[in-house]
């Protein structure tokens, strides 16, 4: 199974992508809407770390249109964006929840490219290997920036970022070829953090995340 998504992953460098749009979460699945982001796509709020502490709202109802969305470990890492980044032509939605100094803010985004999912797999493989890169020279682009990759599979990475011993984050991208979108949850604190971090394992998170996106799009349950 990873040789396949291996071999998905070098075709996608040539693939091409549909014309750029986003909207934010209403109600349905897709088909047929998928010019937005179901509100079935979003994690449970149970499943996210922290969710006994914080209580997490439903996402649905506090995400908003993310057009050419980049994910929050890039502005930390100070990412150089690019002009052939497929996530320009995504329908993509946030749902952010910051907190005070010393709290952990929340931010969730789901980003979904339209039509066929061979096309739609290539960018989502694409998005997630090109991130896989950025955090590997993240020590290089953003002074002060230390990540430690704890979770690295062709279809999911999970990290934890120092800056400088100010503030810390906890990043989970998954990408979901079958459903062509790739999902990021991400924490972040200053430091001291009021909150202790209660571990919880990367693959309980990451599976959360790729649940709802059988329910969301359909036909693409493995």
């Amino acid at each position: 199974m990873q040789v396949r998504w291996v071999v998905t992953l070098a075709l996608a460098l040539s693939g091409v992508f549909v014309a750029p749009g986003g909207a934010q979460a209403v109600p349905g699945f897709c088909p047929p809407i998928c010019d937005a982001i179901p509100d079935s796509a979003w994690i449970e709020p149970s499943s996210i770390p922290l969710a006994p502490v914080y209580r997490w709202p439903a996402l649905a109802g506090v995400a908003v249109t993310a057009p050419a969305p980049r994910f929050e470990f890039e502005s930390w890492c100070v990412t150089p964006s690019s002009a052939a980044d497929p996530r320009r032509y995504a329908v993509a939605a946030r749902a952010a929840v910051p907190n005070p100094d010393g709290q952990w803010n929340l931010q969730v985004q789901v980003i979904h490219w339209r039509g066929d999912t061979v096309t739609g797999g290539k960018a989502a493989l694409e998005t997630l290997e090109k991130a896989r890169i950025a955090l590997a020279t993240c020590h290089l682009t953003g002074p002060g920036a230390s990540p430690s990759i704890t979770t690295s599979e062709v279809d999911r990475i999970a990290t934890v970022i120092s800056d400088s011993g100010s503030r810390v984050m906890r990043a989970y991208l998954l990408a979901d070829p079958a459903s062509s979108t790739v999902v990021e949850v991400v924490l972040w604190t200053t430091l001291p953090s009021q909150v202790e971090w209660r571990a919880v394992p990367d693959a309980q998170v990451l599976d959360a995340m790729a649940t709802p996106l059988c329910t969301a799009y359909l036909g693409s349950c493995r």
